[in-house]
């Protein structure tokens, strides 16, 4: 009999029953063959550090982090990188062997990742984005497009002191506009972001106006229940590229999984019917 651990992964949030998740990394261990099992952690806020500490112990080499624990994990990490702090985030953990805590964010290289593949006449820097939503998501997709290089980022949110908070940490190529106002945004944006939950199954419908919108823009959005939302539809509808939410989970948990598991797994479209049956 063999002596080796057996690793293990985790998605850590409240709720997780939801999370696809789990049939995505445990897809690409039977993919790839490799030993290891990833799970699904109901975790409370009260009991996360304790939970985040035992985990080493007991096999587990990284956990995905999800809402609401991934600003808080970032002062149980012994090691942060960069892109997590400036993020102020964190959804990766990895536990490694010397005993510390490494915290990262690859949410932000999902987005773009998902953006780069899903619309080949993506151009970031060719004008302004805007953005709608000021949570945890925003952020991620904030910091990498300031990261890209561009210039101008239009944001709303419907608290209008979570975008100026973001602003006053992001800096002044953030633009914050009231959302009254939203819709005016889209003029001569290149890049739209949904990163709000409104649209999503059980959540309320996007209603800013979407009549300004350039045919030339590449529109995404982060909510991938449903796949199509009506956000996006309309998006289509004006012509413009569209890019559904599914890609970013995807590729978010790519490296990921490579710095578990030992092996950086392939996107394709079998990945995306299996995240989808889930």
């Amino acid at each position: 009999m063999s002596d080796r651990k057996i690793p293990l992964a985790a998605v850590i949030g409240s709720p997780i029953a939801h999370s696809r998740s789990p049939a995505l990394h445990g897809y690409w261990l039977r993919r790839y063959g490799l030993a290891g099992y990833y799970v699904p952690m109901d975790v409370s806020q009260d009991d996360l550090a304790d939970v985040i500490r035992a985990m080493p112990k007991m096999g587990f080499v990284g956990a995905n982090v999800t809402i609401p624990h991934k600003e808080k994990v970032l002062a149980l990490a012994d090691l942060v990188t960069d892109r997590a702090a400036l993020i102020g985030a964190a959804n990766t953990l990895i536990f490694r062997k010397d005993g510390k805590i490494h915290a990262d964010n690859t949410d932000g290289y999902g987005f773009t990742e998902n953006l780069r593949t899903g619309a080949e006449n993506w151009a970031p820097k060719a004008g302004p984005a805007a953005v709608f939503g000021a949570g945890g998501a925003a952020r991620a997709v904030l910091a990498s497009l300031l990261d890209i290089g561009v210039t101008e980022v239009r944001l709303s949110n419907r608290t209008r002191a979570r975008a100026d908070a973001l602003q006053q940490e992001f800096g002044a190529r953030i633009k914050v506009f009231d959302w009254v106002q939203a819709g005016n945004m889209l003029e001569g944006a290149m890049t739209v972001v949904n990163a709000s939950s409104l649209g999503m199954v059980g959540k309320p419908e996007f209603r800013v106006p979407l009549d300004a919108l350039s045919p030339k823009a590449v529109v995404t959005d982060l909510v991938y229940t449903p796949l199509e939302t009506a956000f996006l539809a309309h998006a289509k509808e004006a012509g413009c590229s569209v890019v559904d939410g599914l890609g970013m989970l995807i590729y978010q948990a790519a490296p990921a999984f490579e710095r578990w598991f030992g092996v950086r797994p392939e996107v394709d479209d079998e990945v995306r019917r299996v995240v989808l049956a889930a």
